[in-house]
């Protein structure tokens, strides 16, 4: 008898510690190169990144509806301030184009770049990024899932922002230049077709053409190439930025940060801009012909 009591005073000592074990979780949260799930519509998962995202495109959206609204012969306001993006970047555009008209069929894709790439960087740095969401079992702890997190800090996005702005080019020189011109651009099959034309009057075409046909192999290598550029420059440097202002908060959340949030603001306006610079440069080039 003494020894089932003994045990079953063991039993009940080592219950609460058990239980008080069992009861408590682990609440963390950590910097994810891939964005989280925050709800699903049939078998699409909408992602924090694609969320924070589709909440700039609203705003944008609002914004030109109401300077479109409030358009007057004497502007003011923020018809101003939309003038005077509108005609920087044409003029800008013109040192690239050397053409107005070509700059004015090109910039609007090369605008609508920066301005959705710099919003999404300076949307991430806001304090409701990473702090508004919901808790959720991961891998035996409780996880925070945030409803935002900075679009161009996903490689989803970045990455199909690349193929957009490359595949683009592609389709409006096809129907600048013509389809032959461009196919021709990088399978070169014209100059094989020059050779015996050509050979009577120069024979160094014999030994000069298959080397451009060649050449336009490595153009098709520099369109991947293009696509990788653009995706992993601006993915990296702004996923980076986030680290670097979660490790700066963590060692000390006072002006510390500080600093390196300045530093981030005109990281995302540098970033925004190479991406919308090289764009309107391969756009440019699509629509040139080679001679």
């Amino acid at each position: 008898m003494s020894e089932v009591k003994t045990t079953q005073a063991v039993e009940t000592q080592t219950q609460p510690s058990n239980v008080h074990q069992e009861t408590q979780t682990e609440v963390a949260h950590e910097p994810t190169i891939y964005a989280e799930p925050i709800f699903q519509i049939g078998n699409f998962k909408i992602t924090n990144a694609f969320f924070s995202s589709l909440s700039v495109t609203l705003f944008l959206v609002v914004a030109f509806i109401l300077v479109r609204k409030k358009i007057r012969q004497i502007p003011k306001g923020l018809q101003n301030f939309a003038e005077m993006i509108l005609e920087g970047g044409l003029n800008f555009a013109d040192t690239i184009t050397r053409d107005r008209k070509t700059s004015e069929k090109l910039l609007p894709v090369a605008l609508a770049f920066f301005l959705f790439i710099l919003l999404n960087n300076w949307f991430g740095l806001l304090p409701i990024i990473g702090t508004i969401g919901f808790y959720e079992m991961h891998e035996g702890h409780n996880a925070f899932i945030p409803f935002f997190r900075g679009g161009t800090a996903d490689l989803n996005m970045t990455l199909a922002l690349a193929l957009f702005a490359v595949f683009f080019s592609h389709f409006i020189g096809v129907f600048t230049i013509g389809a032959w011109k461009h196919f021709n651009k990088f399978i070169n099959i014209e100059t094989l077709l020059e050779i015996p034309r050509k050979f009577k009057e120069d024979k160094n075409v014999a030994f000069i053409n298959p080397v451009k046909f060649f050449v336009g192999f490595m153009e098709i290598v520099g369109e991947i190439a293009k696509i990788m550029s653009l995706s992993l420059r601006l993915f990296g440097n702004i996923f980076a930025g986030e680290v670097l202002l979660a490790s700066m908060a963590m060692i000390f959340a006072f002006i510390l940060p500080i600093p390196f949030f300045f530093l981030e603001v005109l990281v995302g306006v540098v970033q925004a801009a190479v991406f919308s610079i090289l764009t309107l440069v391969f756009l440019s080039m699509s629509v040139t012909a080679e001679h």
